[in-house]
Formats: C-alpha cells, structure tokens, sequence
C-alpha cells in the first residue's frame, strides 16, 4: 500500500482524483470544510494541512480499494511526487486505464475543437508512449488507434502534412490497427482524411477520385458520404473545374439539408462562394458567402480563419472592395498565426502573392 511522509496540498489533491470525487464530495468524504479542500487545490505543495487531518488523510488512504490506491500513486508519480512503483511501470493497461484513456480522448477532441494543439498533443502523446502497441489486447489497440488518429488531426491542422512526425504518418499507423481489428467504418474514416492530406499537399486529381469513391462508401456514415462529396467539389475547384464543383457541391448542400447537418450546410455555403469566384460569377459568389457568414459558426479560431479567408478572397475580385479585402486578410492572418494554424497562414499568403502578382502591386 502507498504512504505518504508528509501530506500537503498536492497530495490530497492526487488522493481526490484518485478517488474520483468532486471537491465537495472529497470534504464530505474527509468530514472537513470544502474551503478546506479548496485550499489545498489552489496552494498545492505551499500548504500544510493539521495534523489531525494529516492522519484523516492517511486514514482515507489506507481505506481506499486497491484500484484507488494504484491509481494514487501513478498519478502521484506524474507529478513527481513518487518515483513509479514496479507494479505502476506495467506495460500492460489495468481496467482503469482504459477508462481514463478513454476519457482523456475526449477531452483531446474538445481540445482539438478549439486549437488548443499543445494540450491535446501532450494529452495523447502520453498515452502513446506509456503503453508499447505490441502489447496491447484489441481494446487496447483500439485507444491506441484512436489516439494516432486524433494525433493526425491535430498534425494536419497544424499543417504538419508529410515526414515522419505528421499527420500522413499517424493516419497510416491508425489505419494498419483499425485494419487489424477489422473496423471497417475506422477504416474508412482514415482514408477520408488521409484525402484530406493528399489535396492538402496539392495531390488535387487524385484526392478529387478518392473523395468520389468514398462518397458512395457504405462503409460511411451519411454525413461522411456527404462531406467525401463536397470535397470533391473543393479539390477540383482548386484545380480550376469551377462549374463543375458547383454542381458537385450543390449536390452536397441537398445532402447536407435532408441530414439536418447545419453547420456542414453552412460550410457548404462558403465553399460554393469560392467555387462561384473562381468561375468568374461575383453576383453568386457574394450571395453564397453571404449566407455562409450569416449562417455559419465561428466559434473557433479554424472556423474563423476558413470563413474569413473565404470572404477576403472574393472582396479582393472587386477593385470597389479590394480594401476592405486586403483588410481582412491581414487580420485574418495575425489570427491564424497566433492559433498555429499554419496551413491556413500558407494559403493567406499564397493569395496575397496572387493578388498583387495581378493588380501589379508586389
């Protein structure tokens, strides 16, 4: 069993989540006052508690089950506070690990949602480098999987495409696990944004003929089916076929709308208004972002930096807003520096060089 020389704050914090108790549920665990509790949570190794309650704690402690009390100590050991036990350096998960594994996953998703890239990487990475793949059972794998496949993400937001630490490289290694598991839809998944990855580097003819083949996969679920199709539309716009991923696009707007799927619709919207610029229709392309800038989030940084960058693009087609443009696309930048999104900063830039190559004003 664990012991503990001498409590302060940051161990009776460990104990708590050890626990997994709430802090008020923790005071009434301990019968102390919550403000008790909170203070050792705020001041950590700076605070004392009596010695009374030393010996509630140990108490605590020594009541706790096994499981509680191996979790206590591998979470007193991450934050330097024990070295790591023989029975905590396992290289196989306890049952508790796949619950908190799992957990952590999903704060990495709401990390990820908002760019939060050091904290969402850190997360998973801690996970990846704790237990060795080779052995782990299938539900060990799985998290294993999901975690390289949230590790992509967060690597091709970020613009980290190719190379041995980048989003390409993660996705393979997540689809070889879900392939032998035998999860179809995982799989089908990873090769949807392994296209991703592929139009991201420039591979716009062969990501455009993935994205066609994926977006009648049943492998899929039906938003999926209709984001592979609006896809298809974004690579071969970007490739000049302007009327032609109009159509393809519209085609996933009506998708979009028969799912419910609003903030794809809305997205959906923007990328017809570049499609629509890029065949020479201003009068649709204002229409379409405006709807897009109306009915769209912005909740995220990502979010604002793809809409924003949208509307700065067509301001610019009009020599009447092509301040007002340039305007944006300079905030627009700052923004996306600022969140790390480098990706999105290269393409920034890569329409201002465009701009003034054609106005003459480089």
């Amino acid at each position: 069993m664990p012991t503990v020389r001498l409590w302060t704050g940051r161990e009776a914090n460990v104990l708590r989540r050890a626990l997994r108790l709430s802090v008020r549920a923790f005071a009434e665990h301990l019968g102390v006052a919550v403000r008790t509790v909170s203070k050792w949570e705020q001041w950590g190794e700076a605070t004392q508690p009596r010695p009374d309650t030393q010996a509630i704690l140990d108490t605590a402690l020594e009541r706790a089950s096994a499981a509680d009390q191996m979790r206590f100590q591998m979470l007193l050991a991450e934050t330097g506070g024990l070295p790591p036990s023989r029975d905590v350096q396992q290289l196989v998960p306890h049952v508790w690990d796949y619950e908190t594994w799992a957990d952590d996953l999903e704060r990495a998703v709401v990390m990820l949602s908002r760019q939060n890239f050091p904290s969402a990487t850190t997360l998973i990475d801690r996970w990846l480098t704790r237990f060795p793949a080779e052995r782990l059972e299938p539900k060990g794998l799985y998290l294993h999987a999901r975690s390289l496949a949230l590790l992509g993400d967060a690597r091709r937001d970020q613009g980290v495409l190719v190379g041995p630490l980048s989003a390409h490289r993660s996705y393979r290694q997540a689809m070889g696990i879900f392939s032998e598991l035998d999860i179809p839809r995982r799989v089908a998944q990873i090769e949807l944004s392994l296209a991703v990855v592929a139009e991201m580097t420039g591979s716009l003819q062969a990501a455009a003929y993935r994205y066609e083949q994926l977006a009648c996969d049943e492998r899929l679920s039906g938003r999926d089916r209709a984001r592979s199709r609006l896809w298809v539309g974004t690579a071969v716009s970007k490739d000049g076929e302007h009327d032609y991923a109009a159509r393809v696009m519209a085609e996933a707007t009506r998708e979009f709308e028969d799912l419910d799927e609003a903030g794809d619709w809305s997205v959906a919207q923007q990328k017809l208004a570049l499609a629509y610029r890029g065949a020479g229709d201003l009068g649709r392309a204002l229409q379409f972002i405006d709807v897009a800038l109306t009915s769209g989030t912005d909740d995220t940084p990502l979010q604002r930096v793809r809409l924003s960058t949208a509307h700065a693009h067509i301001l610019l087609t009009d020599k009447a807003t092509r301040g007002h443009g340039l305007n944006l696309l300079d905030q627009t930048a700052r923004l996306a520096m600022e969140s790390g999104l480098s990706h999105q900063l290269r393409s920034i830039r890569a329409i201002r060089r465009n701009f003034e190559a054609s106005s003459g004003t480089g």
